[in-house]
Protein backbone atom coordinates (compact mmCIF):
# COMPACT_ATOMS: atom_id res chain seq x y z
CA UNK A 1 0.00 0.00 0.00
CA UNK A 2 1.07 3.56 -0.69
CA UNK A 3 2.40 5.47 2.30
CA UNK A 4 0.47 8.71 2.69
CA UNK A 5 2.43 11.94 3.12
CA UNK A 6 2.88 13.04 6.74
CA UNK A 7 2.33 16.69 5.84
CA UNK A 8 1.18 18.90 2.99
CA UNK A 9 4.07 20.07 0.81
CA UNK A 10 4.75 22.06 -2.34
CA UNK A 11 7.96 21.09 -4.13
CA UNK A 12 10.28 23.19 -6.26
CA UNK A 13 9.41 22.83 -9.92
CA UNK A 14 11.72 20.76 -12.13
CA UNK A 15 13.50 21.64 -14.26
CA UNK A 16 14.12 25.21 -13.10
CA UNK A 17 14.92 27.31 -15.09
CA UNK A 18 12.74 25.67 -17.73
CA UNK A 19 11.78 25.85 -21.40
CA UNK A 20 9.25 24.94 -22.69
CA UNK A 21 7.61 23.12 -19.75
CA UNK A 22 8.11 22.31 -16.09
CA UNK A 23 6.64 19.91 -13.55
CA UNK A 24 5.25 21.04 -10.18
CA UNK A 25 4.96 18.37 -7.50
CA UNK A 26 2.97 18.49 -4.29
CA UNK A 27 1.74 16.23 -1.51
CA UNK A 28 -1.50 16.19 0.47
CA UNK A 29 -1.79 14.49 3.84
CA UNK A 30 -5.59 14.46 3.67
CA UNK A 31 -8.36 15.07 1.16
CA UNK A 32 -8.62 18.74 0.26
CA UNK A 33 -10.04 21.15 -2.27
CA UNK A 34 -7.00 22.11 -4.35
CA UNK A 35 -6.12 25.20 -6.37
CA UNK A 36 -2.77 25.47 -8.18
CA UNK A 37 -2.29 28.87 -9.80
CA UNK A 38 0.60 30.59 -11.59
CA UNK A 39 1.17 34.34 -11.21
CA UNK A 40 3.61 36.86 -12.67
CA UNK A 41 5.66 39.07 -10.35
CA UNK A 42 3.03 41.83 -10.45
CA UNK A 43 0.53 39.39 -8.91
CA UNK A 44 -1.49 38.95 -12.09
CA UNK A 45 -2.88 35.45 -12.54
CA UNK A 46 -1.28 33.80 -15.58
CA UNK A 47 -2.72 30.28 -15.57
CA UNK A 48 -4.81 28.03 -13.34
CA UNK A 49 -3.55 24.45 -13.45
CA UNK A 50 -5.95 23.01 -10.85
CA UNK A 51 -9.22 24.82 -10.10
CA UNK A 52 -11.12 23.79 -6.98
CA UNK A 53 -10.67 20.07 -7.47
CA UNK A 54 -11.26 17.70 -4.55
CA UNK A 55 -8.15 15.53 -4.32
CA UNK A 56 -7.41 12.59 -2.02
CA UNK A 57 -4.32 12.35 0.16
CA UNK A 58 -1.27 11.44 -1.89
CA UNK A 59 1.50 12.71 -4.16
CA UNK A 60 0.72 14.64 -7.34
CA UNK A 61 2.42 16.31 -10.29
CA UNK A 62 1.11 19.02 -12.58
CA UNK A 63 2.85 20.16 -15.77
CA UNK A 64 2.87 23.79 -16.94
CA UNK A 65 3.64 24.35 -20.62
CA UNK A 66 4.57 28.03 -20.31
CA UNK A 67 1.24 29.21 -21.69
CA UNK A 68 -1.42 31.51 -20.25
CA UNK A 69 -5.18 30.90 -19.87
CA UNK A 70 -5.72 31.80 -23.54
CA UNK A 71 -3.03 29.41 -24.81
CA UNK A 72 -0.54 32.18 -25.59
CA UNK A 73 3.13 31.77 -24.76
CA UNK A 74 4.29 33.82 -21.78
CA UNK A 75 7.57 35.70 -21.84
CA UNK A 76 10.84 34.83 -20.16
CA UNK A 77 10.98 35.78 -16.52
CA UNK A 78 10.24 34.80 -12.96
CA UNK A 79 6.83 33.39 -12.11
CA UNK A 80 5.22 32.38 -8.83
CA UNK A 81 3.09 29.31 -8.27
CA UNK A 82 0.73 28.93 -5.33
CA UNK A 83 -0.88 25.81 -3.94
CA UNK A 84 -4.00 26.17 -1.81
CA UNK A 85 -5.21 22.91 -0.28
CA UNK A 86 -7.77 23.35 2.49
CA UNK A 87 -6.09 25.60 5.08
CA UNK A 88 -2.60 24.94 3.63
CA UNK A 89 -1.03 27.57 1.36
CA UNK A 90 2.48 27.62 -0.09
CA UNK A 91 4.17 29.61 -2.84
CA UNK A 92 7.43 29.15 -4.77
CA UNK A 93 9.29 30.89 -7.61
CA UNK A 94 10.26 29.48 -10.99
CA UNK A 95 12.12 30.89 -13.98
CA UNK A 96 11.17 30.56 -17.64
CA UNK A 97 14.10 31.09 -20.02
CA UNK A 98 13.39 31.32 -23.73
Amino acid sequence: PQTLPAANALWQNFPNPFNPETTIGFELNQEAVVHLVIFDLTGQMVRTLIRGQVMAAGSYQSVWNGRDENGGRVGSGTYLYRLDAGSFTAMKKMILLQ
